[in-house]
């Protein structure tokens, strides 16, 4: 059972390809591809998001606190299979530090999990401590499936600071139903065909080169979150269609229907 723990900060820059093409040209003087995108290649991640009846995960980021937290279902095999590889994953975000802790196991082992709180074996004392907070998590908030988001991704990390690392998403794909990372990836799309969501993940600070060239390029960061755009325009959509759906405690009639707190 393999685990992986960090601390950084994510900074996300949403490109178009003439700002993608430019960049390109600058990393590779400066950095490597990751091992699964030597030769321009990409791979798949594919995520089941969960949340409360209400949403309450979400609505809360949302709403940009100090604090958030969310947790989730990772697969990079599409579609996944009982004996497939899967990492639970609790990220969190604390005044612009975003840490993760995760632990792996097959897709079976983890639907056991999160109905019965049946945990596979583990030989490592760190992964029992990252169980203990996926149990406190759980025990705290009464989530299931809510929302599946995949994507293309191409990675590079830098050659004299491996822990600097530039992700490029495309083709992220959502959908609210069908929820298991054993089915394909389909959905509807977040952002246009010829965009790219760019994120700077680093300990410290970004390298001089790529402030200078962000610049030149004038491109700007920008707040993106995968699942907060898919659920806002869930939200859009279902207002259209005259839906009854609840923002924060208030409806679309601002009649006050429900003050959740978790």
């Amino acid at each position: 059972m393999a685990i992986n723990t960090f601390a950084r900060k994510e900074i996300k820059f949403l490109l178009d390809m003439r700002q993608y093409e430019g960049l390109m040209e600058e990393i590779h003087k400066y950095m490597e591809p990751d091992k699964f995108c030597v030769g321009g290649k990409e791979y798949g991640i594919y995520n089941i998001y969960y949340d409360t009846p209400d949403d309450f995960l979400i609505r809360e980021s949302l709403s940009k606190p100090y604090y958030k937290e969310k947790i989730r279902l990772r697969s990079y095999y599409s579609p996944a299979s009982p004996d497939s590889l899967v990492f639970l994953e609790i990220k969190k975000k604390i005044g612009g530090i975003v840490t993760k802790r995760r632990v792996s196991m097959t897709l079976a082992e983890s639907d056991e999990y999160l109905a019965t709180r049946r945990k596979p074996k583990a030989d490592k004392y760190i992964t029992g401590q990252v169980f203990t907070e996926i149990d406190a998590f759980l025990d705290h908030y009464p989530v299931a499936p809510k929302q599946y988001i995949s994507y293309q991704r191409e990675a590079f990390f830098g050659r004299d600071n491996s822990d600097f690392r530039l992700t490029f998403d495309r083709k992220l794909t959502e959908r609210r139903y069908d929820l298991g990372l054993n089915f394909e990836s389909y959905g509807n799309q977040i952002i246009r065909e010829d965009q790219r969501l760019m994120e700077v993940k680093v300990s410290d600070s970004m390298p001089q080169w790529l402030i200078q060239k962000l610049s030149e390029l004038q491109i700007y960061k920008t707040s993106f979150s995968k699942y907060g755009r898919a659920y806002t325009s869930f939200v859009q959509e279902q207002a259209a269609a005259n839906s009854r759906i609840y923002i924060s405690g208030i409806s679309l009639n601002h009649s006050i229907l429900m003050n959740r707190s978790v």
